[in-house]
């Protein structure tokens, strides 16, 4: 891995796997590295997330070991990739990133349903992993 930070997401998930792809596309500086949480090394990288908090939300565990859940890990990782420090600095104004926790909440348990609709089925075919 040559990325320092990692980004921990469900790779079942057909939302969350087109979410993932267009954060490596976005990465021209290799800033984060994603993974699935079916992969072996995702354990021993968050050993204090229960499988169940690993599948509520994305997490970002950063270089340092801190970890960053939803909208928070959106927000961390919008910082290191040029074309989503807009968005970084949105959810950095005051109360903002309260109001984009609930509504990753919402989205994210719901997320199935919503995948059916905007996930990744077609997409990710436009847009494959990248290497």
């Amino acid at each position: 891995m040559t990325s320092s930070h990692t980004i921990l997401f469900d790779g079942d998930c057909p939302l969350c796997t087109f979410q993932c792809r267009v954060i490596e596309w976005l990465d021209w500086l290799r800033a984060v590295n994603v993974m699935p949480l079916a992969d072996p090394r995702a354990a021993a990288i968050a050993p204090g997330l229960t499988k169940e908090e690993l599948n509520e939300a994305i997490h970002c565990i950063a270089a340092n070991g801190r970890i960053y859940r939803g909208a928070r890990a959106i927000r961390f990782v919008s910082m290191r990739l040029p074309l989503t420090i807009p968005v970084a600095i949105l959810l950095w104004l005051p109360g903002v990133i309260y109001i984009a926790e609930i509504i990753y909440k919402w989205i994210s348990r719901n997320r199935l349903l919503l995948s059916r609709v905007f996930g990744c089925k077609g997409a990710c075919a436009v847009l494959p992993p990248r290497k």
